[in-house]
């Protein structure tokens, strides 16, 4: 796990998880990294993890490939990940004085299935979100482990999404029928006013997937009002 921000000999202060490629990519590298860019001008710690498939000499238009190979191979290479990430995580909890968790495309599926196991994560932030595994061309007939996303885990959480009106990478769609279902399962345990929101734009970039400046810009400043 990187991060970025004051040292943590400054003691205890808010953090954020941020999942978009590897690590240092997700840190570091333009434009994938223009949420962390804000929440560096801001009082706190913007952490990463290298999501599978992803790293040193790995093409990262790859990775949901690499994923299908080991599937395909009866291999579940995330399911691992998530464990080990929230293990990471709650050993934050020393330095971390409140949690969010954030992602861009795959890395808001990884996202949502570590928040799901550490509830001490009460923000969830998404760009682009891939939802469905099987919606993604790669996963297409594809031997996939049950990793699909549980509503009634994530329910009681502050959460906002953003997505273009013509994602037809991960599918604007999948995404809407998520947010509705965080929102039944919600109503079901008596949350009458979710914090659950849905920002649907204009589609920009390739297969509408792209996230513009301001959308990033946005949805930083919407995790700091709240981990706040």
């Amino acid at each position: 796990m990187k991060f970025v921000g004051p040292p943590l000999e400054e003691g205890p202060m808010p953090a954020i998880i941020y999942l978009a490629l590897s690590d240092d990519e997700s840190l570091h590298l333009d434009p994938f990294n223009q949420p962390v860019n804000y929440w560096k001008t801001q009082n706190v710690r913007v952490f990463s993890l290298t999501i599978p498939g992803h790293g040193p000499d790995l093409d990262p238009t790859k990775a949901i490939s690499f994923w299908r190979e080991k599937f395909n191979a009866g291999i579940d290479v995330l399911t691992p990940f998530f464990e080990s990430a929230a293990e990471q995580i709650r050993e934050l909890g020393d330095i971390a004085t409140s949690l969010a968790i954030a992602g861009l495309s795959r890395g808001v599926f990884c996202a949502c299935h570590i928040a799901s196991l550490v509830p001490e994560i009460k923000t969830i932030l998404g760009f682009a979100p891939l939802i469905q595994l099987e919606y993604a061309k790669e996963l297409e007939s594809c031997s996939l482990p049950h990793l699909a996303l549980d509503p009634q885990k994530l329910c009681d959480r502050t959460l906002r999404f953003y997505i273009g009106n013509h994602d037809i990478r991960t599918g604007t769609e999948n995404c809407f029928h998520f947010i509705r279902d965080l929102a039944n399962a919600a109503f079901e345990r008596k949350i009458r006013t979710s914090p659950i929101e849905l920002i649907i734009g204009p589609s920009i970039g390739h297969q509408g997937h792209g996230t513009a400046p301001h959308v990033f810009q946005a949805g930083a400043q919407w995790l700091m009002e709240n981990l706040a």
